[in-house]
């Protein structure tokens, strides 16, 4: 029995492609030109499907996450997840009666509360080590494991101490990153209370 591909799914395979390609173009240009990156044109592929193209050309070509890259990034990788989920739906991967019932959910899988409880207070503290070392002039934390930490759950403890420590609050990779974050979260716990294998 062979796999039947609709529309949908050449649409998908195609806007990855176009999204593989230009990014591994904008690599190119960032390292051989000033201003000639298509970062606008990057954005509107990756709003269109393309994020899983883009972020398997950042694995094989331009995996140093550096301040410069960092919001492009996180932009990336949350739009990936919600497209996933997105997909998902659309492939008829959800149950009939939707929910919204978060704490339900929740306390059917208890354990997923204690891990998002230890992940954001660990995400709290590593915040506040980082903003005394900024004022003590000490080794920093790295912003690829403060952004790890908020995306691996510890986003709310992330925006908690932003603003509780009033640190990295004007970089977008945070200021905006951090939110975008929490919005990913929300629509995949939402799909995984409402998924059909759950």
């Amino acid at each position: 029995m062979g796999l039947a591909l609709g529309y949908f799914d050449y649409y998908l395979i195609i806007i990855n492609i176009v999204g593989f390609i230009l990014f591994t173009f904008n690599t190119w240009l960032y390292s051989h030109t000033e201003d000639q990156q298509i970062d606008t044109i990057l954005t509107i592929v990756s709003l269109l499907g393309g994020t899983l193209g883009i972020v398997l050309s950042i694995m094989a070509f331009d995996r140093k996450a550096v301040k410069g890259n960092m919001m492009s990034r996180v932009f990336v990788f949350c739009i990936l997840a919600i497209q996933i989920v997105v997909v998902l739906v659309m492939k008829g991967n959800i149950k009939e009666n939707i929910t919204f019932a978060f704490w339900n959910f929740f306390d059917k899988y208890k354990i997923l509360i204690v891990y998002l409880l230890i992940i954001n207070f660990a995400t709290l503290i590593a915040f506040g080590i980082d903003k005394i070392n900024a004022v003590t002039h000490r080794s920093r934390i790295r912003i690829v494991t403060l952004l790890g930490l908020a995306f691996a759950g510890g986003s709310i403890g992330a925006l908690l101490a932003m603003y509780f420590f009033r640190h990295k609050t004007k970089q977008d990779y945070f200021a905006v990153g951090v939110p975008l974050i929490i919005v990913m979260q929300i629509v995949v716990i939402f799909y995984l209370m409402n998924a059909k294998q759950l």
